[in-house]
């Protein structure tokens, strides 16, 4: 087990503080996603750090960090490695580990952690601070629940479900983000949800409603930075083939359950069937694309692909958040084929149509109520069937390029602004069932 790496500067500027928000980040969308809370922190004079697990670490899956200018906020690097029982485990022992030399630090300061989403760092971090402090966490983006429409293998018959059909609730994927944002959610006492939806998810759950509010989703934030803070190198000096054709399909899967055999090679086969349609399509390599094509001896296929047709592309993931946001605002991208959740966000803001690659999302919101995305599962011979149905009619992606946008604007500030007014008033992280009930105004739940 590696060591912690401890920034004594960053401490010393946040001793005595009646209250610090503490932001913790693990992987890549983290980075960008709770990027908007610093800055907002810093403008509103609350005091904040980083707790950074380091799961992502090198210059590729880490690059956020330096991107976001982060690594100046970051008190504790927990340096975490291994595989996600290592991860999962490490990361509870050394949560409870900072958090009581926290306490040690700055014995007076309330410390108020804020996970994200559904990452691992999110389901099992508050487990850490939780039995070292008798204290809960906050989750930013809060809330998410899968859903799936009824399954038909007709395509237009399928469209017609997921835009105005039946809905129902299905957690079972992807694992283990459901599980992640299903504990966060048991683990935090405060909840900022983007929509009513998830609201509504914690409420159905036993959430008490007066601490769960709806914010809007900071990725917002991370995409207007991108505007104005281009990359040095386009993405078009760095794959000048981008420039080819005005029409790519951008590909990227990386979900457990997608790298299952059965699925991996249902999406396979079907770029390969569109490819030689003529589709372009640009692949782009995540850590569970590079592991599944070595697994099913299915990496030469590729790279021949690239090799034999002009409208493939197959790249290594990029590493800088600015290109692939200037990649899809210039116009050369027609949509994207993804298993991703924040892609179906983002993608509804640009107004760029999103294809996803799940039985269910825990976005549905971007399919029944924008109608900015469609699912396109990774079953054997829908997936083209589906892609190229979509990709075919104008009416279908114009309708999806012109969705309601939903995700809102400014949302780190509202987070921190929140946050602020609750740590000013002296807010308890583990309420008792009387005090939720309104019985009593009893203090925190001391922990023994």
């Amino acid at each position: 087990m590696d060591t912690i790496t401890t920034n004594t500067d960053v401490l010393d500027k946040i001793k005595g503080e009646e209250f610090v928000v503490c932001i913790v980040t693990a992987t890549k969308p983290d980075f960008y996603k709770q990027w908007s809370l610093l800055p907002a922190a810093d403008k509103l004079n609350v005091p904040v750090i980083v707790i950074n697990t380091g799961q992502h670490h090198d210059n590729l899956l880490g690059f956020g960090l330096e991107e976001f200018n982060i690594k100046k906020y970051i008190a504790f690097d927990l340096n975490i490695r291994g595989d996600l029982l290592e991860k999962g485990y490490e990361i509870i022992a050394k949560t409870g580990f900072v958090a009581k030399k926290l306490k040690e630090f700055s014995p007076k300061t309330k410390f108020i952690p804020v996970v994200h989403g559904d990452t691992l760092a999110a389901g099992v971090f508050p487990i850490g601070w939780m039995f070292a402090t008798g204290k809960k966490v906050a989750q930013n983006e809060a809330g998410l629940r899968g859903m799936t429409p009824v399954f038909d293998k007709d395509p237009e018959t399928f469209i017609d479900n997921q835009w105005d059909g039946k809905w129902s609730i299905s957690r079972q994927e992807p694992f283990p983000e459901q599980w992640d944002t299903f504990v966060a959610g048991a683990s935090s006492e405060i909840h900022f949800a983007a929509l009513q939806l998830n609201k509504d998810h914690l409420i159905r759950e036993g959430t008490p409603d007066d601490r769960i509010y709806v914010v809007g989703n900071s990725v917002v934030d991370a995409m207007e930075y991108t505007k104005k803070n281009k990359p040095e190198v386009s993405i078009f000096e760095e794959y000048p083939k981008l420039e080819d054709y005005d029409n790519w399909l951008r590909v990227d899967i990386h979900r457990r359950a997608n790298l299952s055999e059965d699925r991996f090679k249902a999406v396979f086969s079907g770029v390969q069937s569109l490819v030689k349609e003529g589709q372009p399509i640009a692949w782009v390599e995540l850590p569970g694309t590079k592991f599944a094509l070595k697994k099913y001896n299915l990496r030469d296929k590729i790279i021949n692909m690239s090799k034999e047709f002009d409208n493939f592309l197959f790249t290594p993931l990029w590493k800088s958040y600015s290109h692939v946001m200037e990649f899809f605002r210039s116009g050369n991208c027609s949509a994207v084929l993804t298993d991703s959740g924040s892609l179906q966000e983002e993608l509804n803001q640009l107004g760029l149509p999103a294809l996803t690659v799940r039985y269910n999302t825990d976005r549905p919101e971007t399919v029944y109520e924008a109608k900015s995305n469609l699912l396109v599962p990774p079953h054997k011979g829908l997936i083209e069937d589906l892609t190229r149905h979509v990709l075919a009619r104008d009416d279908l992606l114009d309708r999806m390029s012109h969705g309601k946008k939903l995700y809102g604007e400014d949302v780190g500030i509202k987070i921190i602004q929140k946050i602020k007014a609750l740590g000013e008033s002296g807010i308890q992280m583990n309420r008792t069932v009387p005090e939720v009930l309104g019985i009593t105004k009893k203090s925190d739940i001391e922990f023994l």
